[in-house]
């Protein structure tokens, strides 16, 4: 299994020792060619508006799009999950947004830096003792599609006090900020600031192998700079895939019987 960490910036070693401590091999995304072989990606904490501009001057806009909508498997947290998401308000207007989960964020929704904190949240499908969460800047959902499964609320987010001790926007309330839909998982803390691996665990048990996306995952693939077409075998970085199977350097193996911040 190979995961990709989005390194343009953000919390990316953090994420990588996650990813370390699980026994999971994990390698920095940079460059569209960064992408080809992926079996899932993270995109990290960071600054959402820097991180969306940054991905138009890499290069990596169009090609990151075309996996996710090919089904890559894919874990936001905080800044991360505004980019999968459908909709961010509050962002600018040139703001990327993926649209892999059906949800829409604020961004900064629990409040501006001097209104992160610490808590531990339930959350049922990770079992055990409750887990840590820390939110800095955190987005808030404020609506989540029929297909988005909560995995955890927080009963009452932090307010933002910007001349009172209201809540931002109403009455405090449950809100989401531990979602899945199909492969895409996203957080609205920092899971990976912490020494509780849960979080990661979960995704990389929603990640099934390098074949779960059969010929749909492929031909996304050949988009990606660097791949090349050679009468009819697609050749990657020196890998041959002929007929269902992989040739590398002169060994042969069927394809989905791969290895398993």
């Amino acid at each position: 299994m190979d995961v990709g960490i989005l390194a343009l910036q953000g919390d990316v070693s953090e994420h990588r020792a996650a990813l370390n401590d699980l026994g999971v091999a994990s390698r920095p995304v940079r460059r569209p060619e960064d992408l080809v072989g992926l079996d899932g990606i993270i995109l990290p904490g960071g600054e959402s508006t820097t991180m969306s501009m940054l991905l138009d001057s890499s290069g990596l806009a169009d090609p990151l799009g075309k996996e996710l909508d090919a089904g890559l498997p894919a874990l936001g947290t905080c800044a991360g999950m505004i980019l999968l998401s459908d909709e961010a308000v509050d962002g600018r207007p040139d703001q990327r947004c993926y649209g892999a989960i059906d949800i829409t964020v604020r961004r900064n929704g629990f409040g501006r830096q001097l209104e992160s904190f610490e808590c531990e949240l339930d959350v049922p499908a990770l079992g055990g003792a409750p887990v840590p969460a820390v939110f800095i800047r955190a987005p808030l959902v404020e609506t989540s599609g029929p297909d988005v499964e909560v995995l955890s609320t927080l009963a009452q987010p932090a307010p933002w006090r910007g001349g009172d001790d209201a809540a931002p926007f109403g009455a405090p309330r449950a809100v989401p900020v531990l979602c899945r839909q199909g492969v895409v998982l996203v957080a609205a803390f920092h899971p990976e600031l912490t020494s509780d691996r849960r979080v990661h665990e979960l995704f990389v048990s929603m990640i099934d192998g390098p074949a779960r996306r059969g010929a749909e995952r492929l031909e996304a693939t050949k988009q990606v700079r660097g791949t090349e077409q050679v009468s009819g075998t697609e050749q990657v970085s020196g890998t041959e895939r002929v007929s269902g199977t992989e040739r590398v350097s002169g060994t042969e193996r069927v394809l989905g019987t791969g290895e398993g911040r």
